[in-house]
């Protein structure tokens, strides 16, 4: 066997190596931060009712992560439609990939958001969904409000932790896509 087939075949196997590493590192260590535990609102306190289209609340979360990043580039993108959509990118081995997730929404008792992923797509990449939701925990800087947990394959939206003014807090009431109804409550504290 001439030097240069052997020099191929060591060259391959080291890039195989490499991108075998790298499948591992991202792949391992998906622990999911525990949720914040339910909190049960003030009965005494005020509340209003506000009720809200895709439109306006896909206006809405991209604004306030806008505020929360405060003038960095802006790491994910919120659309509304018939699901929750998330638009980000992610960079490997010096090539940017668009990466598109799709998010079922579900309201918890306190009203905060969990979406969960339906499906997903990073360029034409084949990579389990845990996978990428672990790395664009690890390499996207998210509003702390925001906590993506891979294992789960979903992302937690503490609605209650968006810092509003007047120590108002926000809560779902319903997210109901199909008929573009989106409810949200608007605590405010007594005095």
């Amino acid at each position: 066997m001439n030097r240069w087939k052997i020099s191929f075949f060591v060259l391959a196997g080291l890039i195989a190596a490499a991108f075998a590493a790298v499948i591992i590192l991202i792949g391992s260590s998906a622990e999911s931060v525990p949720l914040p535990e339910m909190k049960v609102s003030n009965q005494a306190d005020h509340v209003l009712t506000v009720r809200a289209t895709k439109e306006d609340f896909e206006g809405i979360a991209n604004t306030f992560i806008r505020k929360a990043v405060k003038g960095e580039p802006l790491p994910v993108t919120m659309k509304v439609e018939d699901d929750v959509v998330l638009f980000s990118e992610m960079t490997v081995f010096s090539y940017t990939l668009p990466v598109i997730m799709h998010f079922d929404p579900i309201v918890r008792e306190d009203g905060n958001l969990i979406l969960k992923q339906s499906s997903m797509e990073i360029g034409q990449l084949n990579i389990p969904p845990a996978t990428v939701l672990k790395v664009l925990r690890d390499s996207v800087k998210l509003p702390p409000w925001m906590i993506v947990r891979p294992k789960e394959e979903e992302l937690f939206i503490d609605l209650s932790a968006i810092p509003l003014s007047g120590d108002l807090q926000v809560k779902a009431k319903t997210f109901n896509l199909a008929d573009d109804e989106i409810i949200l409550e608007i605590i405010i504290p007594k005095e």
